[in-house]
């Protein structure tokens, strides 16, 4: 199709160079520019612009082929290249506040290029910068500009070597003493010691650091964070109480220097707490806006959400990539055929299609959901920064917290079997190094880790739905959240008497099907959770137990069928909004239909065992459409591909080369 004619795009979205792909282009049913610009819009096309064109004409960032780097001159070479990266100011503050997606933009752009560099450019500025901003107050806004100066360099310590997932329970003590106005930060033990916290092995003069705060008299505030400087910016010793060093090599990511911290009674002024949701007097008296700990702690998981909301977009960058190199190559590469004819090119086979279009849909759908939630992050920390501190701002917390708890598990998960699943489809290729397929899965993995394991997150999800059911069950309460999210389960009795009627498989090529079982699937898992903890209680035993007992087949499956409907709620709606191009609706309401209906066929078995499916019919219209959606889209993954990929320096991958060649 032709390209659109509006002045002013060309340059940003040149045609893309001829070769063996042009073949599937040429078969696409949609103009692959049209679709950029309306996914993307043209200032954040420019932007993406401006970083790629940066990089490639950088020697700073040439990529060294055929040559591994020393771990020494990776970190070097990471922390030098961050440094370029803030000197170009590709993002002004005034930029990142009036547009919020423009960061997510520039992290996933740096990362496509290399996790290493990414992830050290937002360790320093995205959450250690973002912390002090969000977390702390006017007294606070003189760090900024050594952050953009990179006069000094942060981290963010939360994890400690015996705790992780368990934040709340960090055993780093921070006693404020009256009589100096400052606070003692000190780690009691080893297991105590801040660790894997990344930028901390070598680079970072500073830390945001979460400890328990306690007033004078031993009451304990629980977690909050501090700044504190773990190390001289001129010399990079460290200062003096402080032992700090790094944790050695990694299975990736290892341009990023993770490291260790252990405190001795290190004195900090009484002005260096992050005190947006709770601040200490000269005198020693805790004061805080929030009515009662419950809001407190609200608004303070917001706040911790970032990183894994951040991670959420991480892994999806990873899975465009992977999808990109593998459908490139899939569609060039030709093995078999009829024995009277030419070899076929794999995507043409059945096989192929399934295994590689539904994680190409995934990827557009999980796109659109981190953006989304990107931006409701964004609108909780300006209410944290203004005057909001009500009961709204409070359950806004709640609910980010639990879509990030359960999108960075949904998220890292696809993106780890999507990569494993496109190396196996490129055959040897795919294993080999230089087209970038390990390093991708590599660098994703920590992904599914970091920030909180993914199968404890998912407790955090779980047990906001319950509570929010136990009060409705209780008490009559609303189902009803600011985002909306759980409005649906007040129409709770009603979705669970549903059951699947589509009368053929035509009728069930929308997403609108899929998310109709996903409602009921929600229900039924959230009933059946409930269910067995009650059961588990009326047995004798205590809250722990009774939770502990729940997970496998109940809360885990609870959560992340809870974060799948919310995936497909909204890109269906996204991709169904009135003012889709007309050219567009036909292949965005097939992924939409497409990830949807995958997606959901992973709880047949579910489906069955509460009875909304009955009879072979039914599973039998979900693998048929499923098939059918990937045949439809199969003369557009090209197309599709083209739109998400980035240009050849960047991508870096000779079997996923935009021309082929």
């Amino acid at each position: 199709m032709a390209p659109p004619s509006e002045g002013g795009t060309d340059a940003l979205l040149p045609d893309l160079p001829k070769g063996p792909l042009q073949a599937y282009r040429a078969r696409a049913s949609f103009c692959w520019q049209e679709l950029v610009l309306f996914l993307e819009g043209e200032d954040m096309l420019r932007l993406k612009k401006a970083i790629f064109s940066a990089l490639e004409n950088d020697p700073l960032f040439a990529h060294s082929h055929g040559e591994d780097l020393s771990l020494e001159k990776y970190r070097e070479l990471s922390f030098l290249r961050c440094k370029r990266v803030m000197e170009y100011s590709l993002l002004p503050v005034e930029e990142m506040v009036a547009r919020p997606l423009s960061v997510q933009t520039l992290i996933a752009c740096l990362g496509m290029y290399d996790w290493s560099l990414a992830v050290k450019f937002l360790l320093h500025m995205l959450t250690f910068g973002s912390a002090i901003y969000s977390s702390g107050s006017e007294r606070h806004l003189k760090y900024l500009p050594k952050i953009f100066n990179m006069d000094i360099f942060g981290c963010f310590a939360v994890t400690e070597l015996s705790h992780g997932s368990n934040a709340k329970a960090i055993r780093t003590t921070a006693h404020y003493d009256p009589t100096t106005e400052e606070f003692i930060i000190h780690s009691p033990d080893f297991e105590a010691a801040k660790f894997w916290v990344g930028n901390m092995g070598k680079t970072a003069t500073h830390a945001v650091v979460f400890a328990q705060l306690y007033t004078p008299g031993g009451q304990c505030h629980g977690p909050h964070s501090f700044v504190v400087q773990i190390r001289n910016p001129k010399t990079l010793l460290p200062m003096p109480g402080v032992m700090v060093g790094d944790i050695g090599k990694k299975l990736g990511l290892n341009g990023v220097d993770n490291g260790f911290a252990m405190f001795h009674k290190v004195r900090i002024p009484r002005q260096d707490l992050l005190n947006r949701i709770g601040d200490v007097t000269p005198e020693g008296t805790y004061v805080t806006p929030f009515k009662d700990d419950r809001q407190r702690f609200g608004a303070s998981l917001g706040t911790l959400s970032l990183g894994r909301v951040a991670i959420v977009g991480m892994a999806i960058v990873n899975l465009k990539l992977a999808v990109s190199i593998a459908l490139r190559f899939s569609a060039t590469r030709c093995q078999f055929g009829p024995s009277d004819g030419e070899e076929v090119r794999v995507l043409e086979y059945q096989t192929q299609q399934w295994r590689l279009l539904p994680y190409l849909a995934a990827a557009y759908a999980l796109d659109h959901f981190s953006k989304s939630l990107f931006l409701d992050l964004a609108e909780l920390q300006q209410g944290l920064m203004g005057t909001d501190q009500g009961a709204r701002q409070a359950e806004l917390g709640r609910e980010i917290h639990a879509l990030a708890s359960a999108g960075k598990p949904l998220a890292s998960w696809t993106a780890q079997r999507g990569i494993q699943e496109c190396r196996e489809a490129c055959g040897g290729h795919g294993y080999l190094a230089v087209n970038r397929l390990g390093d991708l899965r590599n660098d994703n993995d920590p992904n599914c880790t970091y920030e909180g394991d993914n199968n404890i997150l998912l407790q955090q999800t779980s047990s906001y739905l319950l509570s929010l059911l136990a009060h409705h069950v209780q008490g009559g309460a609303h189902f009803q959240s600011p985002l909306r999210t759980v409005d649906f389960l007040q129409a709770y009795p009603d979705i669970l008497g549903q059951r699947f009627t589509c009368p053929s498989v035509d009728s069930c090529l929308d997403s609108s099907v899929p998310l109709a079982a996903y409602e009921w699937l929600v229900c039924y898992l959230l009933r059946k959770s409930y269910q067995k903890l009650n059961q588990e209680k009326r047995s004798g035993r205590n809250d722990f137990e009774a939770r502990n007992n729940s997970q496998v087949y109940h809360c885990h499956p609870l959560a992340l069928a809870f974060l799948e409907l919310t995936v497909v709620r909204r890109f269906h709606e996204y991709t169904h909004q009135p003012h889709v191009p007309p050219p567009l609706r036909a292949v965005l309401g097939r992924l939409s239909a497409l990830y949807a209906l995958w997606s959901l066929s992973q709880h047949t078995a579910l489906l069955y065992q509460g009875g909304y499916f009955s009879g072979e019919q039914a599973g039998k219209m979900i693998q048929n459409a499923i098939l059918d959606l990937c045949s439809q889209l199969k003369d557009d993954a090209v197309a599709l591909v083209d739109v998400i990929a980035p240009p050849d320096f960047v991508l870096n991958s000779p079997i996923g080369r935009a021309d082929a060649l």
